[in-house]
């Protein structure tokens, strides 16, 4: 049976919960982003700095990341995409970015370092949630037919 999703209508069982890695300086979005996300069934895991992001996800590895660039601290987004990809439990993990930074060059970089999908700010909380069924879907595909 679907359950309702103030945010985005009918969540249906077909997509599977996802262990979702928040990584986000700004408390008012990332608690913005935890809820919309938990609210669809996903477990959340929030942090505020790149340094606590690349130890989370490494303790526990991530379904997907949802990445700010401008990070406070040791590592900002690139570094933290850079690490995750350099780590062999998280080099799959599909990394969305989501940035104030819309510009090309920041695009290219993060497409360059292995980010999935780039989303700038402010973001549509649909489509965010779209990105992220459409990776759980593939994600399921994935695991249903491995075929490499």
């Amino acid at each position: 049976m679907a359950k309702y999703c103030a945010f985005g209508g009918f969540i249906h069982n077909t997509i599977q919960d996802m262990n979702i890695l928040i990584v986000e300086d700004q408390d008012a979005i990332r608690r913005m982003i935890e809820a919309l996300v938990s609210a669809r069934g996903h477990k959340v895991v929030a942090v505020a700095n790149g340094a606590k992001a690349v130890e989370m996800a490494i303790q526990k590895t991530p379904d997907v990341v949802l990445l700010d660039l401008h990070l406070p601290g040791q590592y900002d987004g690139f570094d933290v995409c850079k690490k995750l990809r350099a780590t062999a439990s998280t080099k799959d993990v599909p990394v969305v970015i989501i940035s104030a930074k819309d510009d090309t060059a920041t695009r290219a970089e993060a497409e360059k370092i292995g980010a999935t999908a780039y989303y700038d700010k402010p973001f549509s909380p649909t489509a965010l949630l779209k990105e992220i069924e459409k990776i759980a879907r593939a994600a399921k595909q994935k695991v249903e037919s491995p075929s490499g």
